[in-house]
């Protein structure tokens, strides 16, 4: 009997102060996750924009290249038109949607919207929605995933997110939730929590 309360008092006090941590490190790496795409579109800096495989295999960066969003590049058109499995039953949907300009900008403020809610911990509940939204999108275009049956990173992430954020709200341990909080207008505005 001693032993088992000594465990479940160990594994008590281990948890919370751990978890808690845990959890909102996990919260600000899907931020980064988010924060790090914006950057790498609106400047180009060679991970998923301005990146090309060359015949031989190799890889070739130009970085700040024209497809940067700063250089006039088409940011959605890369992913929605040529990036989508074209056996998606959704594929005609976002192939159309991604060769429309004003894409970008939605697309493009979600990402950084998304990334700092989350990495500062202000704002999270709207910025685990929009998020959550943004990678179901991503999912659909992927359809059917090639790795399981129906499931795929996208919806894990967004999952992640939505669990996170709503465990997390009542005991943020890493962030300016507690002080975001206390401000009149989230007060008076549950939503912006």
């Amino acid at each position: 009997m001693a032993v088992h309360d000594e465990v479940a008092t160990t594994s008590t006090k281990a948890g919370s102060k751990f978890g808690w941590s845990m959890l909102s490190i996990t919260r600000i790496a899907l931020g980064f996750y988010f924060l790090w795409a914006f950057l790498d579109k609106l400047l180009g800096l060679g991970f998923q924009t301005c990146r090309q495989v060359l015949e031989d295999g190799s890889i070739q960066i130009d970085a700040f290249c024209d497809s940067a969003w700063v250089n006039g590049g088409h940011i959605t058109e890369g992913y929605l038109v040529y990036g989508g499995n074209p056996n998606s039953p959704f594929n005609e949907f976002f192939v159309n949607l991604g060769a429309e300009r004003w894409t970008d900008w939605p697309f493009m403020f979600g990402l950084l919207g998304v990334g700092l809610a989350l990495m500062l911990g202000i704002g999270t509940r709207v910025g685990a929605i929009a998020g959550s939204l943004m990678l179901v999108f991503m999912y659909m275009t992927q359809m059917p995933v090639s790795t399981n049956p129906f499931l795929d990173e996208h919806l894990i992430y967004a999952l992640a997110m939505l669990a996170i954020v709503w465990v997390e709200l009542s005991r943020q341990s890493i962030g300016l939730g507690k002080w975001w909080r206390s401000l009149p207008v989230v007060q008076k505005n549950g939503w912006l929590v």
